[in-house]
């Protein structure tokens, strides 16, 4: 695959930052806005998607291996569930060991935020890591040029 134009390929690098940045945005303050690590983390997906489909497959696979997904996604995994088993020796499964913070505040969801972090790159990473292996077997069905 080629991707397309020169000017859907630049105008998709400047629009994919932006993505990215709200997907962190939206992941970051999922516990004060509506939004959170499910959400930011499509939103960062989506972006990786932009870029597929705007310069092609192999330039995004060779940035983002297979193997790169998957262990991106099992450390989101283990960091959520670090703060349950964490939260565990403070009394309770998921307990919040961290300080609260004045009502819509960044830092006023205690573990919240660090769960949301947690689950934000589990779900980025397990949909591109979805998403690029479509890409791989539809390129391997498809006739050679």
């Amino acid at each position: 695959m080629k991707g397309m134009s020169p000017i859907v390929k630049n105008t998709a690098s400047v629009v994919t930052a932006f993505v990215m940045m709200y997907g962190i945005y939206v992941t970051v303050t999922g516990h004060i806005t509506p939004g959170g690590g499910f959400a930011g983390g499509v939103i960062i997906m989506a972006g990786v998607v932009l870029l597929v489909l705007s310069y092609g497959g192999d330039p995004i696979r060779e940035v983002t291996a297979e193997g790169e997904c998957h262990v991106l996604e099992g450390l989101g995994a283990m960091a959520f569930l670090l703060v349950a088993v964490i939260g565990l020796f403070g009394g309770a499964f998921f307990a919040n060991w961290l300080g609260t913070g004045r009502p819509m505040e960044l830092l006023s969801g205690g573990t919240i935020l660090i769960s949301n972090l947690a689950i934000g790159l589990k779900v980025a990473a397990g949909l591109t890591g979805i998403f690029l292996a479509l890409v791989l077997a539809i390129r391997a069905a498809m006739p050679k040029e």
